[in-house]
């Protein structure tokens, strides 16, 4: 039987000043359970409904509900330590990052992390107004690739500055991606829903990109943040093949 404290402990990490004193985060479902498990992530906590998780409290369902963040519970919840943060966030020559200023809506937050597991991008830059990727929602969002990706929290211009990289911006007075050149390594910002790439971080931008419209005349003002990342990051890795 989970117990009123277990519950409590389990619900207040629903809040990041909780998850920032206790240095912990919830996943759940085998899918992200599961992945971040095979990374090397150890639970601090795990229940489950099923025999098969090894060292898992066993609970009920109707126990697993009232620790959960999902609509519909899935078998198992642990709770994480936060990983540690890098002893040095200067991104290496050679490689692909994203950053992010100013990403609000946890989903966004989530699906450009999936974004970046799938095309290869291990490493994103949040600016500190990002919504925390250990959310229990974001990490749901992720659908495990949380567990492959790294989130590194710090001051965008100022990292822009420490690495010597281009910086590629998607602005609405940039150049068509699609017929600009595009090196192999660098950073690619994404900005705020709403209000895109705050002004510090605009005059970093070394490259301003501009993704298309294709319909003539009257049409969507923008395009969601996620799916500007994923058109981005796979116009960047098709010009590797």
């Amino acid at each position: 039987m989970i117990s009123k404290n277990q519950i409590k402990f389990v619900r207040q990490l629903e809040q990041k000043k909780y998850r920032r004193r206790e240095g912990c985060f919830v996943a759940e479902g085998p899918k992200v359970v599961g992945d971040l498990m095979r990374v090397g992530f150890r639970p601090r906590q795990l229940y489950a409904t099923t025999a098969e998780w090894t060292g898992a409290q066993q609970i009920t369902d109707d126990e697993l509900q009232r620790i959960s963040f999902l609509m519909h519970p899935q078998q198992v919840l642990a709770v994480f330590p936060l990983p540690a943060p890098p002893a040095d966030v200067v991104p290496a020559t050679g490689s692909l990052y994203l950053a992010l200023d100013g990403i609000q809506d946890p989903g966004n937050l989530g699906t450009i992390i999936r974004i970046a597991d799938w095309f290869g991008i291990d490493t994103i830059y949040c600016s500190e107004d990002t919504v925390d990727a250990w959310s229990p929602k974001v990490v749901q969002a992720t659908m495990g690739s949380i567990a492959r990706v790294h989130i590194i929290y710090t001051d965008l211009p100022a990292l822009f500055d420490k690495s010597g990289l281009p910086v590629y911006g998607t602005l609405l007075d940039g150049d068509d991606i699609y017929r600009q050149p595009l090196t192999d390594e660098g950073i690619i910002v994404m900005g705020n829903e709403g209000n895109g790439l705050s002004a510090e971080v605009r005059e970093k931008v070394t490259r301003r990109l501009l993704i298309p419209s294709f319909r003539k005349g009257d049409t969507a003002e923008s395009l969601n943040v996620a799916i500007a990342t994923a058109i981005t990051c796979s116009e960047f890795r098709r010009r590797q093949d």
